[in-house]
């Protein structure tokens, strides 16, 4: 049995500033409390060539 994926990239699909905002958001209600989550979300966003102003 041969399991083909594809690969996922979060920043794919982070569009525009409310995208990334409510991508933190859910990242930030999800975190344990260690911040691994949180910080692994804002390096995704901080890839990003959308300004976010």
């Amino acid at each position: 049995m041969n399991n083909e994926t594809t690969p996922f990239d979060t920043v794919d699909y982070l569009k525009t500033p409310e995208d990334m905002a409510n991508y933190l958001d859910a990242c930030l209600e999800e975190d344990s409390g260690g911040g691994l989550l949180v910080r692994a979300a804002l390096n995704e966003i901080a890839r990003l060539s959308v300004p976010l102003a």
